[in-house]
């Protein structure tokens, strides 16, 4: 099967507010790229593999007189009154959430966009923290997968605290996926970017990155959206990150969103000198919107 994800600078979708998590003005979400989905797998609903579970642990009982005890299997999200649970956005801070420390190499290579608004659970088979919807910040949501245990899979969500990550079940085919190859790297202390493709560094560039009063964020993020500047001329282009600034709770009204843009002028390349924000070079920025949405953004 085949599946859209999105990247930014094809299609354009309207976000006709302002866009006060940057302190910026009204913008336009642009983006959507083919990729390969794999197609659904054959595999037992969770109330079947329990049974299956206790069958076996019950004949090697029989069969060792061991009194073995089959492994848990949590069991299918139930109904869970959606409006009842805070939502997972930029705007939003969470709590009760696990906080990144993943590392692997294989940590966003496959991402997922819910089709509809979903829970959110605080771990595997666990309790519903908050709800996730379709879209962010007007373009649909993808997340990048961090880990997976059969339908369910671990991602990182764009709301407070930095590094947040929770469960979805996606049994049902209420999630798409798609396999994204992408990530990219950026080392505060060089002032460099690179995006990097199956492991192997595609292009670098010289960044400007956050004052030392207000520092870029560190840690696992992902690029949330893809945003038209339509009223300020600094930019082009912003694409807004899952990261928010440690140093600022608002900036402008907003969020305290970081983001990622250019400027109108390239001395600040090297430099810190941004309230948080990534600064690149037009030629990156020109790189960086043709990535899918929900790429990992690695800040070291």
């Amino acid at each position: 099967m085949v599946t859209t994800s999105p990247v930014a600078g094809q299609g354009d979708l309207l976000f006709g507010r302002s866009l006060a998590l940057f302190g910026e003005a009204e913008q336009v979400a642009r983006w959507f790229v083919e990729q390969t989905k794999a197609g659904p797998g054959c595999r037992l609903s969770p109330v079947r593999r329990a049974a299956v579970f206790l069958t076996v642990a019950c004949w090697v009982a029989s069969c060792s007189g061991a009194g073995q005890v089959a492994p848990s299997v949590p069991p299918a999200s139930g109904a869970v009154a959606l409006e009842t649970l805070p939502e997972s956005t930029t705007f939003t801070s969470l709590t009760g959430v696990s906080i990144d420390s993943v590392t692997g190499t294989d940590a966003g290579t496959v991402v997922v966009h819910p089709v509809e608004e979903l829970p959110v659970y605080n771990e595997y088979g666990g309790r519903p923290i908050a709800r996730l919807p379709a879209q962010q910040v007007g373009s649909p949501t993808w997340l990048p997968v961090l880990a997976a245990r059969g339908e369910w899979v671990r991602v990182l969500l764009p709301s407070r605290p930095n590094g947040s990550t929770g469960w979805l079940n996606t049994a049902g085919g209420k999630v798409d996926r798609a396999r994204n190859s992408y990530r990219v790297d950026v080392d505060r202390d060089g002032y460099s970017l690179r995006v990097v493709n199956n492991g192997t560094a595609e292009a670098s560039w010289k960044v400007g990155i956050g004052k030392e009063k207000y520092p870029t964020p560190v840690g696992n993020f992902f690029i949330l959206a893809s945003v038209r500047e339509t009223v300020n001329k600094y930019s082009p282009l912003v694409l807004p990150l899952s990261a928010h600034s440690e140093s600022h709770e608002t900036f402008a009204g907003g969020p305290g969103t970081v983001a990622i843009h250019t400027w109108p002028t390239d001395d600040h390349l090297g430099k810190q000198d941004s309230d948080g924000c990534i600064r690149v070079s037009k030629d990156a920025l020109d790189r960086l919107v043709k990535l899918p949405l929900g790429t990992l953004v690695s800040v070291r």
